[in-house]
Parts: C-alpha cells; structure tokens; sequence
C-alpha cells in the first residue's frame, strides 16, 4: 500500500509542480507511505551547507518578515536562483491564512514557475515551525531549489527550532520589539546568525541597533551576528541582509563547519523524536477503550492516573 506514494514523491523532485503541492499536503497530513517516499530522497544538504542554502527568518509579529522573504525572494530571481518558500501559519493551510493576507506581498511571485510558496500550519506546535517543516525543506532540496526561506510563525519564546532546519536563522525586530534585554531572555541572542532592525525610519531604531550589536560583541562563542538596520518595504537594507547571509554561509562552509554539522545533527534527532512521537500518541490513542476515552474526558479519570505505566 504504502509504495504507491513513491511515484508522486519521484514526480515532485523531477519538478511537477502539481505534485509538489500534493507531496506536501501528504506529509502534512502524514499519510501511510510518506516515510517512505522521504526517505527515497537525495538531500543534497546532508552532505554540506549551501545546496540548498537555508535562511531562516523569525521574531515577532508584525515585524515585517513576510515583506523581508518577499524581497530576498526577489533578489534571488534577479540572479536567476529557483527559491522555495515554507510560510508557517499558526491557522488552517487550507484557509488562505496569512498566505493570502499578510502575505499578500507574494502575490507577484505566484506566476513565477521559479518560485514555489507553500503555507504549512503549526497545529499548535512549540518553535514556531510546523512538525512538517524539516521534511517539507527537504522534499525542496531533493529537488534541486537554489535557496529555500522558512518563515515561521512568530510566536517568540519557543522559536528556537528554526536553527535546526536554517542554515543561517534572521532575527527581524522592529524598534517596538523591546529591549535588548527581553530579546535575549527571548533565546533570539543565541539563535541570531544575523538581526535585521526593520522599520528603521522609526524612533528607537538606533538605540536598538546599537544595544544589539553591543550584546552580540559580549558574545564572541561563535559567530558574530550582524546587525543591519533595513526598511523593506522601501527595499532598503535588503541588499545588505542577502550579503550577510551569504557570509554566513561561507562561514558554515569553512570555520563554522564544526556549527553547522551540529545543527544539522540536531535536527536529524528532532525529526526522528517528532516522528516516533507523533506514531505513539497516535497509537496510545487508537488503543484506549472507548468508554476509558469518555471517562477522560468526563474528568471521571485522571489524566496522570491513566498514564502511570
């Protein structure tokens, strides 16, 4: 039963779109056979950084991340690179959600058969990416997109996990994001392979420019994260931030090498931990009895009670 899902998946890495789209509405919903038909792939990213390169942009909403994709995925069309866009959306990604509202930025590049964008929905998971998103990146990379952008939903504290799927990871603040204190009590100080202060034109910008690079200089662990300030939704400041990406990357590619491998393996663990996980809640659940199930949920039983081994 399962093997039938090979060919769709076979499709999809050889470029039909359509079956692209159908690949990853059968990962999301995690149908028998998927793992197989994943498991199949050459990901081109298991081996080094850059093929595909990954960005990653997080923080708050509201900060103008959907504009900054927007714009890189410009730039990158200008020099001819095929980009995929994952935009996690914390409603349905069948209900147009903020693809087709916030995101309506996007809109231009839909005709553009250079240009994949596909909303996932978090379903409530922790770190700000769908459980799909790892997987969905690469499906991408197997078939052979340029650059691949993960937006994720902007939920702050828990967004940690964009560094597991992101080569480089893009904090966007905006100067009504907050201190510089609650940004590192927020883990986006550690995560930050490069900070955009977008909306840069407005009070507060510069203070917050400065307080983040002072941060960053206090933190010599690893790479140091530039920060650019930009107005992207006049374009300015997006230049610099396809730069610095690509900097980063030469860095993973080289000094940081020993970063990015870890990464990388901890990704890999975490797909495996929400893989097997997502199996055994399923299965705790197919095999409780009915009524043990309405009990539950009458508050007739405890929860701790009945998950005592």
């Amino acid at each position: 039963m399962s093997g039938r899902l090979v060919p769709i998946f076979e499709a999809a890495v050889a470029g039909d779109r359509r079956m692209m789209a159908r690949a990853i509405s059968l990962i999301e919903a995690r149908v028998e056979g998927v793992l197989e038909g994943l498991e199949g792939l050459r990901a081109r990213r298991s081996d080094a950084p850059g093929a595909p390169q990954v960005i990653g942009i997080t923080g708050p909403p509201g900060a103008g991340k959907s504009t900054i994709v927007d714009r890189l995925v410009s730039v990158a069309r200008r020099d001819d690179r095929r980009v995929a866009v994952v935009a996690v959306d914390p409603s349905s990604p069948f209900s147009g959600g903020a693809i087709l509202g916030d995101r309506v930025r996007m809109d231009r590049h839909a005709g553009d058969l250079g240009v994949f964008i596909r909303s996932l929905s978090s379903r409530g998971h922790l770190g700000g990416l769908s459980r799909a998103t790892g997987q969905v990146v690469d499906l991408f990379d197997a078939a052979g997109f340029d650059l691949v952008v993960v937006e994720t939903v902007g939920v702050g504290q828990s967004e940690l996990a964009v560094c597991e799927v992101a080569d480089t990871a893009v904090v966007v603040l905006t100067p009504e994001s907050g201190d510089t204190v609650q940004t590192m009590k927020a883990g986006l100080l550690e995560i930050a392979d490069l900070f955009v202060v977008n909306k840069a034109d407005r009070p507060g910008a510069d203070r917050l420019v400065r307080d983040l690079q002072l941060a960053v200089e206090l933190d010599q662990a690893r790479w140091a994260a530039p920060v650019l300030p930009a107005s992207a939704l006049e374009g300015r400041g997006v230049a610099e931030v396809v730069e610095a990406a690509a900097a980063h990357l030469r860095w993973c590619r080289v000094d940081g090498r020993g970063t990015w491998d870890e990464r990388r393996a901890r990704g890999r663990v975490h797909t495996w931990l929400d893989l097997v996980g997502a199996s055994a809640r399923a299965d705790a659940l197919a095999a409780l009895p009915a009524d043990t199930l309405d009990d539950l949920r009458a508050g007739r039983i405890s929860p701790y009670g009945l998950a005592r081994p």
